[in-house]
């Protein structure tokens, strides 16, 4: 049972990919900024109907004044960390210090294949990850900045601007497998809970999934975690709300066995805020992710119940 709850509160993000226009992407910033939820996130995927998110990012935080920013997650893949610290470094600046750093191994074998980038294995990936994450601490930092990994080599760079938050923007990892979810107790500022995904890329991982599953994930953050855990927000993207619905063409997902976890809310709006209190109250889960802006008008009412709370 979560004791401290004033370190709990709840927040919210939602996942928005793309809008017909500057304008109608602009007017859904404002609409996600002034329904309650702190966090409009964005994916990094070159399948599916989506906005490249860090001019995304840059269009959203100019047309909003306290919403924050993010992406779920950047694929660490995609761009050298060189590049995307620098590119960052400029967001966080341009957004006076509303940044979420979402970053993860990349993991979607289709982006891969379709864009001629090789897939290496789960432990080359994550070892990549983690130099990653040296890299951007690093140049987020002052001073000039020299590296010497497997992966990255860095010579006395020194690189501006630097974030306007300190000592960085708060990092938010998904957590799917054991060894991101203890990386994410250590250095996480959020945690969102994931289903494993196989090593070949192609799918979550059949063997992953239910209840038991996801509570052992919340288990693995706390026993890494240590006397932090109150300080990272945890939580989960919400994947249906409502009555079920037809699983998008672009998506990886797989609901069949996530009926009792805060992945699905089933019930009208009182039900569905007694779900994710029993989340927050008994597992300390208090960062939930509406999974697609689609369902916004069903889930408003739920976040203006508990945002804050």
């Amino acid at each position: 049972m979560v004791t401290n709850r004033a370190s709990k509160r709840f927040k919210f993000g939602v996942v928005v990919r793309k809008a017909d226009s500057g304008r109608a992407w602009a007017e859904r910033a404002r609409l996600v900024e002034q329904s309650g939820f702190s966090t409009l996130l964005m994916p990094d995927h070159f399948v599916g109907p989506r906005f490249a998110p860090i001019a995304a990012l840059s269009a959203a935080a100019a047309a909003t004044s306290t919403l924050r920013i993010g992406t779920l997650v950047f694929s660490n893949d995609y761009r050298h960390p060189v590049v995307l610290g620098k590119e960052l470094a400029t967001l966080d600046v341009l957004s006076d210090g509303r940044l979420d750093v979402g970053l993860g191994t990349g993991w979607m074998r289709e982006d891969y294949d379709r864009a001629g980038l090789s897939f290496d294995s789960p432990k080359v990936r994550f070892d990549r990850f983690v130099e990653s994450l040296d890299v951007l601490r690093g140049v987020w930092s002052d001073g000039p900045f020299s590296y010497k990994g497997e992966y990255y080599q860095i010579d006395e760079l020194v690189q501006e601007p630097k974030p306007v938050q300190k000592p960085f923007p708060k990092f938010l990892f998904p957590g799917g497998g054991p060894k991101m979810l203890r990386l994410a107790g250590k250095y996480g500022d959020y945690v969102n809970l994931t289903l494993r995904v196989r090593a070949d890329g192609t799918a979550p991982d059949e063997k992953d999934g239910g209840l038991e599953s996801f509570l052992g994930k919340i288990d693995t953050i706390k026993e890494s975690a240590g006397d932090r855990f109150d300080d990272i927000a945890i939580g989960t993207s919400i994947q249906e709300v409502g009555i079920p619905q037809d699983k998008e063409s672009w998506s990886a997902v797989d609901l069949s066995r996530q009926e009792e976890t805060p992945q699905i809310l089933r019930g009208d709006v009182s039900e569905m805020v007694d779900k994710l209190r029993y989340w927050r109250d008994t597992h300390g889960l208090n960062f939930f992710v509406l999974h697609n802006d689609k369902d916004l008008e069903t889930f408003i009412p739920v976040v203006e119940k508990l945002a804050g709370e």
